[in-house]
């Protein structure tokens, strides 16, 4: 039976209805009021009175402002992440196959035509996020694709996030955030290209504006905070464990982190010195780590790995570490996470910034259903067929025999009509609606 030798206590929030309200305001006053609306959005929540579609010389000066050694980083991020993604795509086939004697069958894998990304520029300069989705959205085959990041008073859009959107190619930049931003990229706004899918992690207004407009546009996922878990056995270092641990609290105040340990005296070691690797956090991470260690950590004991697997898969968290022997069989064993870092020289922040896998991950248990972002979100798989005359023949009948069973008569007439013209000598039978058979 799982120990908790420490347990989450969430502060007591109410039902959060202002959000939505909010985005449900925006979005229609944007959708009626359209460009003119988002630019007044623009100056009042970011003071941003400048170009909303970004040109050259923008990108120029961004690109000048940065020192080699940067770039030199974010082009590193940039061939891992789309080297990667071109596995993924190379993994993906299309194919035909003759099923029966003249039916044929197929799968083609068709790129959207328009993504946007969307890339958050608030208490952290995500240059990794425009990597990761500009530049699989790029691999996947994607023509056009609208980028977007919010742009501050007289600063603008974070350099570093400029140069890694236009490294990868971005055919289009806007300065925006928040729901304005998801709303221009949906209803191309500034571009004249309406998104076929949006992907990108945001605040908590940007998760209920792709929220909300999913089914009009696709998402990759509804994001919440980013979670972490750690799993480790009595041959993990605790001080490597605390520090990862850390590491990820310092995303938010209500950021979990989780240890699900198979050591009682690991867990307990690392719990004594989480505090310390929090006091020495710059403030803005040390009060972010601080609340989301009080309030969300969670440290649970297991008896056996059996155990450990259960538990974590239960927890279905964003990014889930192995810190134990025997790597392959936790590999082999555990079913529920974004994204899987094995082994105490592989750690979170790697993936979060230039390992390669992407980092754009399903949270709040979504783990359970749908992996992180990759090539397939930008990709349809979409299936055709051809049949030749003897193929419609043995088709046909059954399918008419079917749609009749089903009650479905105009269904099964396009069958009857295609038997009539192709096997005018022939009899068949057809199937019965309401008692009554039907023959040729």
């Amino acid at each position: 039976m799982a120990e908790y030798l420490k347990k989450s206590h969430p502060p007591v929030e109410a039902t959060d209805t202002e959000t939505g309200t909010t985005v449900q305001r925006m979005l229609l006053e944007i959708q009626t009021g359209g460009e003119e609306a988002v630019r007044r959005y623009a100056q009042d929540f970011d003071g941003w009175r400048g170009d909303i579609v970004l040109g050259d010389d923008v990108f120029f000066k961004a690109e000048k402002s940065l020192s080699d050694g940067v770039k030199q980083d974010i082009q590193y991020a940039r061939d891992r992440v789309c080297a990667f993604a071109q596995l993924q795509r190379d993994s993906l086939h299309e194919f035909r196959s003759e099923l029966r004697p003249g039916l044929v069958a197929g799968q083609k894998l068709i790129p959207v035509n328009t993504a946007g990304c969307y890339v958050p520029g608030g208490r952290y300069a995500h240059a990794a996020s425009a990597v990761m989705s500009v530049g699989t959205a790029k691999i996947a085959g994607v023509m056009n694709v609208v980028a977007t990041s919010p742009a501050h008073k007289d600063v603008g859009v974070n350099p570093a996030i400029l140069y890694a959107m236009k490294l990868c190619g971005a055919n289009q930049v806007l300065a925006l955030g928040g729901v304005q931003a998801i709303a221009s990229l949906a209803y191309g706004l500034f571009t004249g290209n309406s998104a076929d899918v949006i992907v990108g992690p945001g605040n908590r207004f940007v998760a209920e504006a792709k929220r909300t407009l999913f089914g009009r546009v696709g998402i990759d996922v509804v994001a919440g905070p980013t979670e972490s878990a750690v799993i480790a056995d009595e041959t993990a270092d605790p001080d490597v464990v605390a520090a990862d641990l850390v590491g990820q609290a310092e995303h938010g105040a209500d950021s979990p982190v989780w240890l699900i340990t198979t050591s009682r005296a690991l867990g307990q070691a690392v719990m004594a010195r989480v505090p310390s690797l929090i006091d020495a956090l710059p403030a803005l991470a040390r009060a972010a780590a601080s609340s989301a260690w009080r309030d969300y950590a969670e440290v649970v004991y297991c008896e056996t790995r059996e155990e450990a697997v259960s538990v974590s898969d239960a927890y279905a968290c964003e990014h889930l570490q192995v810190i134990a022997e025997d790597l392959d069989w936790w590999l082999n064993n555990l079913t529920n996470y974004g994204s899987l870092f094995l082994g105490e020289e592989t750690t979170v922040a790697y993936g979060d910034k230039c390992s390669g896998p992407n980092h754009i991950l399903p949270t709040k248990g979504a783990s359970r259903y749908s992996g992180g972002l990759s090539v397939g979100k930008f990709i349809k798989t979409v299936t055709w067929q051809r049949l030749d005359r003897a193929a419609s023949r043995e088709v046909g009948q059954v399918a008419a025999r079917i749609s009749r069973l089903e009650g479905m008569e105009g269904h099964a007439r396009t069958g009857d009509i295609r038997l009539k013209k192709y096997f005018p000598n022939e009899i068949f039978e057809l199937g019965t609606l309401g008692g009554h058979s039907h023959n040729d």
